[in-house]
């Protein structure tokens, strides 16, 4: 089961003091799925790895409320300007999606690598699933695939070992958001990208089943 705490965080941006809940255990009983979203078996523990404040919207991980936090004027301003106005109103529940959206944006404004801003909109797009938003999955895993890509596209954002697996999973994006076409591009370029065929052979088997006859589970 996964099981929770509660903690305290002060908001970096506007002081405020609040009580958040975060990860103390989980599982991976529920299974994976062919986008690498591992599931827990009970309550999944996605919505409680990012913290948001509610008076300002800024949003990350528990390092993020740490004195370690970058709130420089310009990410301060940006909080204030564009995610505070898109809270719903004091009580309201905010949703797992959510707090990603406004976490990859807050790394964005920060400049982040673009695989962090991707790994955030990735995860949003799993929250949608539990959520039963389906628009709202299909845009956050476009997001994550534009931002994979660019993470690929610098070749210095991804070590050469894990090039294979990105690939394939920008073609798994595409395949879900429904362009099969784009998707047959990047699984068909994994190989390529293969270091350790021994240890990657895996990838490659997934990438041929994805675009021939593709699976929502592994295993």
């Amino acid at each position: 089961m996964t099981t929770l705490k509660q903690i305290d965080l002060t908001c970096p941006i506007c002081q405020t003091r609040f009580t958040s809940h975060a990860v103390l255990s989980t599982n991976s009983f529920g299974g994976k799925r062919t986008d690498f979203h591992e599931r827990a078996a009970g309550a999944q523990p996605l919505p409680y790895l990012i913290h948001i404040c509610a008076r300002c919207g800024y949003a990350g991980g528990e390092r993020d409320f740490s004195d370690e936090a970058d709130v420089s004027p310009v990410v301060r301003e940006h909080v204030w300007d564009e995610l505070a106005p898109k809270l719903p109103e004091v009580g309201g529940t905010i949703p797992g999606s959510a707090k990603y959206e406004f976490a990859a944006k807050v790394a964005a404004w920060q400049g982040a690598e673009p695989r962090r801003i991707a790994d955030l909109y990735l995860r949003a797009a799993w929250c949608c699933v539990d959520e039963g938003d389906v628009e709202a999955e299909r845009y956050f895993r476009r997001h994550a695939a534009w931002m994979f890509e660019e993470a690929l596209k610098a070749y210095d954002g991804v070590p050469r070992e894990e090039r294979a697996i990105l690939t394939y999973l920008v073609g798994e994006l595409w395949r879900r958001i429904g362009d099969t076409m784009k998707a047959a591009v990047w699984f068909e370029a994994v190989a390529g990208e293969v270091t350790d065929l021994q240890n990657q052979q895996w990838v490659v088997d997934a990438a041929d089943q994805q675009r021939l006859n593709p699976r929502e589970w592994f295993g």
